[in-house]
């Protein structure tokens, strides 16, 4: 029994790690400023960029994100070819395609619609019957970055692996990850200030013992694809609403890691608790304003404190 905790436990903080393991600064400096202050890097790169493909990204706040790493030249060019290369060919091409198609159709009214997003994701139909808006969302937070919310408890994810393979699975939230990418890369343009994506996971109702391997699988390796894909991106991953006794598993195995990594995990109980569907937290006619200002204060707090 301690075994198998130890194990499952192990599997998520990993899963989480990967998600949020590249660093979170909120800069107190304009996006503009960024980009001038790092002029020559981002050319540079975005020259590196054109060498390989002909359309690669043109927004600068992409290329800004590798000149953050603090990686040194290059560091930031072997990765940011290996990026463009993906994107340019083969599975990542079909994701980054779908995606920009997605965001224009989403966009192309006065509030965002999400239904095109939905419907353009890597075997749609097939994921989308078990995943919905009521166990996996993006909102914003008042300062404007990106949070990702999933509920894994809340998705038949036995069910979901018997009818498709973990390598397609992983497209499917890899294509998640890059329109989260897209648009935080837009509203910094659009604000004037660097956008960054925070996961946060509500474990409410998680299984000790059982659920679906190959499903934890295909978000482990979509997480660790991220990680190499989206530099300077993520902010703190937030571990909700854990059962006690695997709060405390968790909390023995986060000092072995290095410090730069256990101050990006942040652990609370109550925030989501009072929510049934996670579309519940989302602005507009479709949430709940109450649950919303809830959900956003008490996540604010673990996001913006040190």
């Amino acid at each position: 029994m301690a075994g198998r905790l130890a194990v499952f436990v192990t599997a998520l903080v990993a899963l989480d790690l990967s998600v949020g393991a590249l660093g979170f600064s909120l800069s107190d400096k304009p996006l503009s400023f960024l980009i001038s202050e790092n002029a020559d890097k981002i050319s540079s790169l975005k020259e590196a960029a054109a060498a390989i493909a002909s359309d690669a990204p043109e927004d600068d706040v992409f290329y800004l994100r590798y000149a953050l790493t603090g990686a040194d030249e290059e560091e930031m060019k072997s990765r940011l070819e290996e990026n463009v290369r993906w994107r340019s060919s083969g599975e990542g091409r079909l994701v980054c395609d779908a995606a920009k198609v997605a965001i224009e159709k989403a966009t192309s009214g006065d509030d965002w619609n999400n239904d095109p997003v939905r419907a353009a994701a890597p075997y749609a139909s097939v994921v989308n019957d078990f995943i919905t808006e009521a166990s996996i969302v993006t909102t914003s937070s008042r300062a404007g970055d990106l949070i990702y919310c999933i509920r894994a408890a809340s998705i038949d994810d036995t069910a979901l692996m018997n009818a498709i393979s973990v390598e397609n699975l992983a497209h499917f939230f890899l294509y998640t990850k890059e329109v989260n990418a897209a648009v935080a890369n837009q509203r910094s343009i659009g604000s004037d200030r660097l956008v960054c994506v925070c996961t946060a996971n509500d474990l409410s109702g998680v299984k000790v013992i059982g659920g679906s391997a190959e499903f934890r699988k295909a978000l482990s390796a979509a997480s660790q694809k991220a990680n190499e894909l989206y530099p300077t991106l993520s902010g703190p991953s937030l571990l909700l609403n854990l059962p006690r006794l695997l709060t405390a598993l968790v909390k023995i195995f986060t000092p072995l890691f290095p410090e730069e990594v256990r101050k990006k995990i942040k652990f609370a109980r109550g925030p989501l608790s009072d929510v049934t569907a996670l579309n519940e937290i989302l602005a507009g006619s479709g949430g709940d304003g109450s649950k919303r200002d809830n959900f956003l204060t008490a996540v604010e707090e673990l996001i913006y404190s040190d």
